[in-house]
């Protein structure tokens, strides 16, 4: 208990706690936050998207909610904690976006009325044109809590006298939802299917500094699983390792999500597509038309 308070202490004094997190210049672009539960959640989930935007000059923030330091099978605490704030921090570093890890104990995440006024913060500081979080229902208590209390801040960020200290936003963002698996309530319906081939490679050599959850397994590893790893000494073999399991993921994704695809990128493209991210517009916070979401999706093509 103690090592985990001494290094709990040491990740809220690390830079790496929170980087670049001053609001952006207004020169123009799009301000994208993605909130996760763990530090590697919202990488998972869109961080191609992310790269895109990026490319473009856009501004995107990579937050965790919870620092991760139960997300490991062998160690915990504050040193996983930090080790997971590094990991994060170098992802983002890999596809030009800002990352930021929150305090909060792993697995102890909850849609308290202090969290709601975090992540309002968080989105305000930001002056976000677009929020992206987990669905509220989830196998996971964090994933289903970060999308409470994001949806709990859908209304809030623009209301004045909640949390005056931070000037409420003088527009609504649209708040989009990650893609899931669950059915229950109902199952995820991809309004907006995102191509990501141009950026996969740069996406799997992101993924590679997750290496707590990628070559260790996080939580639910063990010693047998990093013996089928590729050791870290054949780096090229570690890196074909994971970009073959993304393949699956990102594949599965497109093959899944083909009509959205279709719908956004036309028959030709749409159907030739390899690998995407899907998004779920949520009804709370702004609707945007089709015009506006291609506004906010700019590497869409033109409408034909």
């Amino acid at each position: 208990m103690k090592t985990r308070l001494i290094g709990l202490l040491l990740l809220c004094c690390s830079p790496l706690a929170a980087q670049d997190a001053d609001t952006p210049s207004d020169d123009g672009k799009l301000r994208i936050i993605c909130f996760g539960a763990h530090p590697d959640d919202a990488e998972y989930k869109s961080g191609g998207t992310a790269a895109l935007w990026a490319e473009q000059g856009h501004h995107v923030k990579l937050v965790s909610v919870t620092n991760g330091d139960i997300g490991h099978w062998a160690m915990a605490g504050g040193p996983l904690a930090k080790r997971r704030t590094a990991e994060s921090a170098e992802v983002a570093k890999r596809l030009s976006v800002t990352s930021q890890v929150l305090d909060i104990h792993d697995g102890e995440l909850m849609p308290t009325l202090e969290n709601r006024r975090k992540i309002t913060r968080l989105i305000r500081d930001w002056n976000a044109d677009i929020v992206i979080a987990h669905r509220p229902w989830d196998y996971h208590p964090d994933h289903r809590y970060v999308g409470v209390l994001v949806q709990d801040a859908a209304f809030m960020v623009t209301v004045p006298h909640f949390c005056p200290d931070t000037p409420a936003l003088k527009k609504n963002p649209v708040f989009l939802y990650s893609s899931d698996r669950f059915q229950k309530p109902y199952p995820f319906e991809a309004d907006i299917a995102v191509a990501i081939d141009g950026v996969f490679e740069k996406k799997v050599d992101a993924l590679m500094a997750l290496e707590s959850q990628t070559f260790e397994g996080g939580a639910l590893g063990s010693e047998a699983f990093v013996q089928t790893v590729p050791p870290a000494s054949a780096p090229e073999l570690r890196r074909a390792w994971l970009k073959e399991r993304w393949e699956r993921r990102a594949g599965g994704e497109a093959d899944k999500y083909r009509d959205a695809l279709i719908q956004w990128y036309g028959d030709e493209r749409g159907k030739a597509v390899e690998y995407a991210e899907a998004f779920e517009i949520c009804e709370y916070g702004r609707q945007p038309t089709l015009l506006e979401i291609r506004e906010l999706f700019p590497f869409f093509p033109e409408n034909e």
